[in-house]
């Protein structure tokens, strides 16, 4: 090419960096950690008003219009059914509670496709995975909907209410077998995982701390098999002295609701629970192993502040640590499936048939091996890269990524984008349109390692002319965009 003796052809300097579309390495950072992924709506705002006002305002989700999360959520009407309902529909054959839980998983991945309230629903599936209720438990499919909204209602709330809601809910109960818990048989199932997963963790507490902590739990039953309702029977409930740790109570009263509650509170407020706590939001936002002075400082300011989330998530965004970790982060199966459809302004529509785009989304995460809310075990999915990294969830990222570049499947209720309406004049030198593309699908300036491999898919060099007419826009437009979404700028977060 003219010009280019002594460098890379992809090296040229006459290439057009684009201004609008790019967020500032900062700013991008901290929007790609706390959303599901970048899309054209969420740039426009962030540099409209800054990274920093973005996030605050998040922190905040009833601040925020969210029209678009909403529009799911009447698309599977059996998600709005009461638990005797769906008992009685499982129980005649007319609809199976695991294709409710399905469903629940669909409005789950299109809501965070969606939703202008990216941080409040990453933050639901974060406590969703914290306190796991697998979907595919027997029996929880009558209560597990509700389960996630009373998480999504308290996920940016007070950690304390948190657990305590999470604890006493009817569809936790089924999964940990505290709904049949009686004075006469406690079960420690659910009386161990809250100490061993939910709050201060292995090696601080005995054998005898797990018996008083399922005692406290007896009374909150669910009528399972029969109607599902769930209610407190003070008949149930173990009464007599408690003491779990540091906690002990004389446990007289046969009503033990106040006695949950304070029982929760101290578990909440334990400073082992803080550094839990600290340590899992360092891990998700930050990096695998983060500094363990980066978790003692959050863990202090989660005790100064009454077990607020809010307030360690602001520090956490101030810290050195969490700015110099751009690039640590993979995303998993869910997070790279909603990222995608997001990264190419995909548009689902409301289902109209068994392959539909919003049926289909579930069944590309599954591909990747990662269904959400389905993790076998109560300790939830991982959220660290080892666990999601491999080479074989690499190729069916990969494949993924093809299927959605080319617009071949899902391909029912949904629009995708024209191969020519990627172009950004009439006539556009390859170059520049790599730069262009980078800027509206990964919203950062190609780099020369990614113009390289742009010209090594297509087989084009970087000054060839591109019209609307060329090969590329007429058939080769797919494998173009695949060389981004395949890149390490689109798989990690």
């Amino acid at each position: 090419m003219p010009g280019t003796k002594g460098r890379e052809p992809w090296g040229d300097k006459r290439r057009k960096k684009p201004s609008s579309g790019v967020l500032p390495g900062a700013d991008r950072h901290l929007v790609t950690r706390f959303s599901y992924g970048l899309t054209k709506d969420l740039v426009r705002d962030v540099r409209r008003h800054g990274a920093d006002a973005w996030f605050a305002q998040q922190l905040s989700p009833g601040k925020v219009s969210d029209g678009p999360g909403g529009v799911s959520d009447d698309w599977w009407p059996s998600l709005h059914r009461s638990p005797l309902d769906l008992w009685q529909r499982t129980q005649s054959e007319v609809e199976p509670g695991w294709m409710v839980m399905e469903d629940y998983m669909r409005r789950a991945l299109v809501r965070r496709v969606t939703s202008r309230r990216q941080v409040l629903e990453v933050m639901t599936e974060l406590w969703e995975n914290h306190f796991h209720v697998p979907v595919g438990a027997d029996g929880v499919f009558t209560h597990r909907v509700a389960y996630g909204d009373a998480i999504r209602a308290r996920a940016l709330g007070r950690f304390s209410d948190l657990l305590f809601t999470v604890t006493t809910h009817p569809a936790m109960g089924i999964y940990l077998d505290n709904a049949t818990s009686t004075a006469v048989h406690p079960n420690e199932n659910l009386g161990r995982e809250l100490l061993e997963l939910h709050t201060v963790g292995r090696g601080l507490y005995t054998e005898a701390d797990v018996k008083d902590s399922a005692r406290i739990l007896t009374g909150w039953r669910v009528d399972v098999w029969k109607t599902f309702a769930a209610a407190y029977s003070p008949d149930d409930h173990a009464t007599g002295p408690v003491r779990v740790m540091g906690f002990g109570d004389d446990n007289r009263s046969a009503d033990g609701r106040d006695l949950t509650r304070r029982y929760t509170d101290y578990l909440a407020h334990h400073p082992a629970t803080a550094k839990r706590v600290a340590r899992r939001l360092a891990t998700k936002f930050v990096r695998d192993e983060p500094p363990q002075a980066l978790v003692d400082q959050l863990a202090k300011v989660y005790l100064q502040h009454d077990t607020a989330i809010v307030p360690v998530l602001k520090a956490l965004v101030a810290s050195p640590v969490f700015r110099a970790s751009r690039g640590t982060k993979v995303r998993d199966p869910a997070e790279d499936v909603v990222a995608t459809y997001r990264a190419l302004g995909v548009k689902v529509r409301r289902p109209a048939a068994p392959d539909s785009a919003a049926e289909a989304i579930l069944w590309q995460t599954d591909g990747l091996g990662g269904r959400p809310f389905s993790w076998s075990r109560p300790d939830g999915a991982p959220i660290t890269n080892a666990a999601w990294a491999s080479a074989g969830r690499m190729a069916a990222s990969f494949g993924m990524h093809w299927s959605m570049a080319g617009g071949w499947w899902p391909e029912k209720d949904i629009h995708y984008r024209s191969p020519a309406s990627w172009l950004p004049s009439k006539k556009v030198r390859f170059d520049d349109l790599v730069d262009h593309l980078s800027a509206r699908i990964l919203f950062r300036p190609a780099s020369k390692q990614l113009l390289k491999a742009c010209c090594q898919a297509t087989g084009l060099k970087p000054g060839t002319t591109i019209t609307k007419s060329h090969d590329l826009v007429e058939w080769g437009m797919p494998r173009l965009i695949v060389t981004l979404l395949d890149s390490p700028a689109h798989m990690t977060r």
